[in-house]
C-alpha cells in the first residue's frame, strides 16, 4: 500500500477523535521529528500550540515570516516563545526573488489581479513551505470545516497532494466558540488583532477586520471572491486549493 493510500485509511478510524489524541498519536506515528505544526499565530493554531507542547514540549512548530506580517503577529510569537519556552522554526522567502518581484511590479501589485496576488503568495509562502515540508513526511495545521466555502471538505488526517505528504486537521469538527473557550480557560497566548475584529489574520496588507454579520474570512483578500480566498497551502477533500492563495 502506497503512502497516500495508507493515509486514506487511517482517517477513517480518526472521524471522532479528540485532537489532543490525533496529535498524540502523530508524534508517534511518524516521529516528533517528522511531523511539525504550521502556525500562523491565530488562534486555532495557538490552541495547537497550546495541544502540542504539552504532550510533548520539543515538538517542532514553524511559521513564515512573509515580510509582510503586523506587528501584533511578532508580538504573538514574543509572547508564545516566553511562555513555552519555545524556539519556532521561522522561514523567510528567498530574498533575491522578493527584491526582483517588487522590483518589476512595484509594492502594491498584489492587488491588480489575482494571478499577481497568487505571485505574491507563490514567493513569500508557498516556496519557502515547499523547501521546508521536503524534510517531513507530515504537517499539522489549524484549518476547520467552518471556516470558509473551500474548507468544508476537510479531513483529520488526509493526503496532501499539493506537498506530497500527510496533512493532519486536529480541529477540523470545532466551532469557533470550542476556539475560544480553550483559549480562555488554558491561558493561551493570542494574538491582539482577534480582540479588534480580525477573525482571519495574514499579512498585514491583505487583511482587514470583518464588519457586523460578514463571514470570518471576508477580511482576507477581501477584494476577490469568496471562492477565490485562498493562497495554495492547503487542498480540501484531496483537490487543490491552489487556484487562488
Amino acid at each position: 500500500m502506497n503512502r497516500r493510500k495508507e493515509i486514506e485509511e487511517l482517517n477513517k478510524g480518526f472521524a471522532r477523535i479528540a485532537p489532543e489524541e490525533l496529535l498524540g498519536w502523530a508524534l508517534d506515528f511518524f516521529g516528533s521529528d517528522k511531523i511539525s505544526l504550521s502556525s500562523s499565530l491565530g488562534a486555532e493554531d495557538q490552541v495547537l500550540t497550546d495541544m502540542i507542547l504539552k504532550i510533548n514540549p520539543k515538538a517542532r512548530i514553524f511559521t513564515i515570516d512573509t515580510g509582510r506580517l503586523p506587528q501584533e503577529t511578532y508580538d504573538t510569537i514574543t509572547a508564545t516563545m516566553a511562555k513555552y519556552s519555545i524556539k519556532y522554526d521561522i522561514l523567510f522567502p528567498d530574498q533575491a526573488q522578493v527584491e526582483t518581484m517588487e522590483r518589476e511590479n512595484g509594492p502594491n501589485f498584489f492587488l491588480e489581479s489575482i494571478e499577481k496576488r497568487k505571485l505574491c503568495c507563490e514567493i513569500r509562502k508557498i516556496r519557502p513551505l515547499r523547501k521546508y515540508l521536503s524534510k517531513v513526511d507530515a504537517w499539522i495545521c489549524g484549518l476547520r470545516r467552518e471556516q470558509s466555502i473551500t474548507r468544508t471538505g476537510i479531513d483529520n488526517i488526509e493526503w496532501d497532494a499539493n506537498f506530497g505528504l500527510a496533512k493532519l486537521n486536529p480541529l477540523a469538527d470545532w466551532s469557533e466558540s470550542d476556539v475560544w473557550n480553550y483559549i480562555r480557560k488554558n491561558n493561551v497566548p493570542y494574538n491582539k488583532l482577534h480582540d479588534l475584529g480580525y477573525p482571519s489574520i495574514g499579512c498585514s496588507p491583505c487583511t482587514r477586520a470583518v464588519k457586523l454579520g460578514e463571514h470570518p474570512r471576508a477580511g482576507r483578500w477581501w477584494w476577490e471572491e469568496a471562492d477565490k480566498k485562498e493562497c495554495g497551502l492547503h487542498v480540501a477533500g484531496g483537490k487543490l486549493i491552489r487556484e487562488n492563495n
